[in-house]
């Protein structure tokens, strides 16, 4: 790759300027460093990576949704509609219905073993963590559908988010943020929702300024922003989840700004 030394010459140059041969020296280490790294982000965002992220990405989710929707003993018909909800708003074939539905089944059967399932997906998507968010929402989700998450589910949820480098605190932000979303389902707040939800969906408290809570729905809403998700390796046909979510976050913003005059 063209970039392989570019990290040791411009740093080598700015060491050997600044003190001599023991700064080039220490230039050129630190250039090898950066080199390597460059060489990483270059690898894992090439197109054949990014096919392989999308291949990992639709396989780790069926398979996931499948052994979480398992796991307190049997499939509930809420859980079984969100999978079912996922596949019909993909525009899959035949096959690929099929396959995914194939995939369900195998999660969900006795034989199916967790670590080496997610491990493949991380290595898949390396220093990329939107697809391992993208694919958590999906499985709280899933895990919300039927009448909140039970004790089985969220000691699941800890566990896949442990493998994918989620650590408790960032779950529990998580599904602070799911759970509230899903009150401005079909951009309308249910009669029950209020500000204190509103805030919650975008991962800020009532608190937070007007400029804390702009930016937090920038992000909420670049977190769900379908051409990113599909750069990153999503594939395209599963960012209507995300499509909605966003939906939900705006909905959630436009509450918010009506208690506060500066931000209308």
């Amino acid at each position: 790759m063209k970039y392989q030394f570019f990290g040791k010459v411009i740093v080598g140059l700015i060491g050997l300027a600044s003190a001599g041969f023991v700064g080039l020296i220490v230039g050129l280490l630190i250039g090898h460093l950066l080199d390597r790294t460059l060489l990483k982000t270059f690898q894992f965002g090439s197109a054949k990576n990014i096919e392989h992220i999308r291949n990992s990405f639709f396989e780790t989710t069926f398979l996931l949704l499948g052994y979480l929707a398992k796991v307190d003993g049997r499939i509930a018909k809420s859980e079984r509609d969100y999978a079912d909800q996922i596949i019909a708003q993909m525009a899959m074939s035949t096959e690929q219905r099929q396959h995914a539905t194939e995939l369900f089944r195998q999660g969900a059967g006795s034989a199916f073993e967790l670590e080496p399932v997610v491990s493949a997906f991380v290595n898949s998507c390396g220093p990329q963590q939107l697809p391992q968010q993208t694919l958590l929402l999906f499985l709280i989700s899933l895990a919300q559908a039927e009448h909140g998450i039970l004790p089985s589910e969220q000691a699941t949820l800890v566990r896949i988010a442990r493998l994918l480098g989620v650590d408790a605190a960032q779950l529990e932000r998580l599904l602070r943020m799911a759970n509230a979303q899903q009150q401005f389902h079909q951009q309308s707040p249910q009669s029950a929702t209020s500000i204190e939800d509103a805030y919650a969906a975008l991962g800020v408290n009532s608190s937070a300024s007007d400029k804390e809570v702009k930016s937090a729905w920038h992000k909420r809403m670049s977190e769900n922003d379908p051409d990113k998700l599909i750069a990153k390796g999503v594939p395209e046909e599963m960012t209507n989840v995300a499509t909605e979510r966003a939906q939900e976050i705006q909905t959630a913003y436009e509450m918010i700004k009506q208690t506060r005059p500066a931000m209308r």
